[in-house]
């Protein structure tokens, strides 16, 4: 089968940025809309007539590299570019497109109103095509290319509304702490050009188990420094800062970079890259400690937030931490379940959090919510199953992906099951927080507001059905205790393979499949514990909140600060390398390099005053002159 046709994946959204950039200002906001929205569709379209054909080949031949050009040729140093097609890349394209697509529709009715509808398409278009460059690229090298790609479309989406400083800010700080976790990467990709003499993904990992011994210090130093790309572009500690002022810009953007785009890069990379991280257990502890430890520390912040957005920032932080908890334990099939499904009900629960503020004008502070139950009936009934199932509640489908993360992490490292069971219990409280603040209760909005409260059009409605859907039946193809594994697992077994923690249970027999349901209990029972907590604290008890507040008013500061990590790195990194950039402007710009400059202009100028005296412009001058250089001449002849 020719599976040349995957290159119309990436392409119909590049298609979709040129004639927005070039004809957006000249067509209707309707037709702007069509061309952003169907080019995407087109690809969602062709993602699943590949994933159909992949389907349809025998497991151990659903691994496809469709050529393209020689992009690089340099000595021994040759990049193709090319497209990987296989089934990790398949579900991520799905996904990419899907709820890409969704939020797409979703914009047209949010944006309707803004000046620069066009612009936004524009880079809308450009992110959706970086990420499928980035999942499809059968190198490190054109995976590289789609990862500065999305790095530079959040610039341009978090900053896009640039009259405000807030926005421009955060918009360059995800670009430069950004940076600092590509700086890792691009290392790593020199170091296994250095020692496995490709870029190739399959001729990288095909020498991979012959160049290197479990545990050699190579190969661990090139997980690490990848693994460093990945804390950057997925927000994990101690790079994860850029991700909550990411808010500033549109909310349909927020849910892209959340759901189906930039924050999934790192974690698609290093399961992209598991044969690499399976010959380095230091590696893999890293990053399930990491995980772990950005996990529990993402979900306390967000106990006390107050900005709607804001919360869901931190949850997304806490929740790809259990992404790359799942994959530091082994278990990447659960990682990248994980991802799927949580980019289902996250990008629910963004698009809920916009339809919420769109009705309030923009306002996004939940102290200033409340009673939107009934006037926002549907948005109400969605977010809060996109709610239940990131909580983890049965049987949607974030209980599957995030039982099966636990139940891992419980088999290889049970210290890091408890902080993901500690984790779980806070994200149950402060999403069902954000629930009872923003629906229950006193209406606390002013009265304009409140007069004006409506439920948002159908075209930001359907996406929100649909994402509603598909949280509740996602999880499904993920289903625990099924003999030879779920259908997902088996899907992506010719990748990720079917050994590890993944195949415990079912080795383990009956006693295994015994302690997998006891742990899906606990774990289940540890999110109802906190859905009744903040019932307790929000609706029982509201004075609870501030009463504990008051009697722990370090804690409650600290977190509300959240751990004042900005202001350590403003202190630590920021302000030194402000106040050592000020020092080489007034010593080296202004004393070498203008002091240099000016020097030569000053003895330019006066050997121009010397010279210019013989331009005196009398013509006796010039003829006395000649005279005495005649005779001077002559003399220096005749005497000689």
């Amino acid at each position: 089968m020719d599976f040349r046709y995957a290159a119309l994946v990436p392409l119909f959204p590049l298609l979709g940025f040129l004639v927005n950039l070039f004809l957006g200002r000249r067509l209707s906001k309707g037709a702007v809309g069509l061309v952003a929205c169907g080019s995407v569709l087109l690809s969602f379209l062709t993602a699943v007539g590949v994933f159909l054909g992949l389907r349809a080949l025998a497991p151990d031949a659903r691994q496809v590299v469709v050529p393209l050009f020689d992009w690089i040729q340099s000595g021994i140093l040759r990049v193709p570019m090319g497209l990987l097609v296989d089934p990790l890349s398949v579900v991520m394209i799905l996904v990419v497109t899907g709820v890409g697509f969704l939020i797409h529709v979703y914009s047209t009715g949010y944006m309707e109103h803004d000046e620069g509808y066009a612009r936004y398409f524009t880079y809308l278009n450009l992110f959706t095509f970086s990420m499928l460059v980035l999942v499809l690229g059968s190198s490190f090298v054109t995976l590289f290319v789609g990862w500065e790609g999305v790095g530079l479309c959040s610039y341009l989406l978090i900053g896009f509304w640039y009259e405000k400083k807030s926005a421009t800010d955060a918009g360059k700080k995800a670009f430069i702490v950004n940076r600092i976790g590509d700086f890792g990467f691009t290392l790593g990709m020199m170091l296994i050009f250095w020692t496995c003499g490709s870029l190739d993904f399959t001729e990288v990992f095909r020498v991979a188990g012959q160049r290197f011994q479990p545990g050699d210090a190579a190969v661990t130093t090139i997980c690490l420094l990848l693994f460093l790309g990945a804390t950057g572009k997925s927000a994990q500690l101690p790079l994860y800062v850029w991700l909550p002022d990411a808010m500033e810009g549109p909310t349909p953007v927020s849910a892209l970079i959340h759901a189906a785009t930039m924050v999934t890069a790192g974690v698609y990379m290093v399961a992209r890259c598991h044969l690499l991280y399976l010959l380095s257990p230091t590696a893999l502890l890293v990053v399930a400690v990491v995980g772990a430890a950005t996990a529990i520390f993402s979900a306390t912040i967000g106990l006390v937030q107050n900005d709607i957005k804001r919360v869901l920032a931190y949850s997304t932080v806490s929740q790809l931490g259990y992404m790359f908890l799942g994959l530091g334990v082994g278990a990447f099939t659960a990682g990248i379940f994980h991802l799927m499904t949580h980019a289902f009900f996250k990008a629910l629960l963004f698009l809920g959090s916009g339809s919420v503020i769109h009705a309030l004008s923009g306002e996004q502070d939940m102290r200033s919510m409340g009673g939107l139950k009934d006037p926002l009936r549907r948005t109400y009934t969605v977010f809060l199953i996109g709610t239940l199932a990131l909580a983890g509640v049965f049987p949607l489908a974030g209980f599957f992906s995030k039982d099966e993360i636990l139940w891992n992490a419980f088999q290889r490292q049970p210290a890091l099951w408890v902080v993901g069971l500690a984790g779980a219990f806070c994200t149950a409280f402060y999403m069902f927080r954000v629930v009872y603040l923003t629906f229950y209760g006193e209406p606390r909005m002013s009265e304009e507001v409140r007069h004006h409260v409506h439920e948002p059009p159908s075209r930001m409605l359907v996406p929100l059905y649909v994402l509603a859907a598909l949280s509740v039946v996602g999880g499904w193809i993920g289903l625990p205790l099924m003999p030879g594994g779920s259908p997902f697992s088996r899907w992506l077994e010719p990748v990720l393979g079917g050994a590890g923690p993944e195949a415990a249970a079912a080795a383990g027999g009956a006693a295994g499949h015994s302690l997998e349901i006891l742990l899906m209990a606990v774990s289940l029972a540890v999110a109802l514990l906190g859905i009744l907590a903040a019932w307790n604290f929000y609706r029982r008890r509201p004075e609870l909140p501030g009463r504990v507040g008051a009697s722990l008013p370090g804690a409650y500061r600290t977190l509300l600060n959240k751990y004042y990590v900005d202001e350590l790195y403003g202190a630590a990194v920021v302000r030194p390398f402000v106040a050592l950039s000020r020092a080489l402007w007034s010593f080296f710009d202004e004393v070498v390099v203008d002091g240099t400059v000016n020097a030569v202009g000053w003895a330019v100028r006066a050997a121009g005053s010397v010279v210019r005296q013989l331009q005196s412009g009398y013509v006796g001058g010039y003829a006395l002159a000649m005279v005495l250089g005649l005779v001077a001449v002559l003399g220096f002849y005749f005497l000689r």
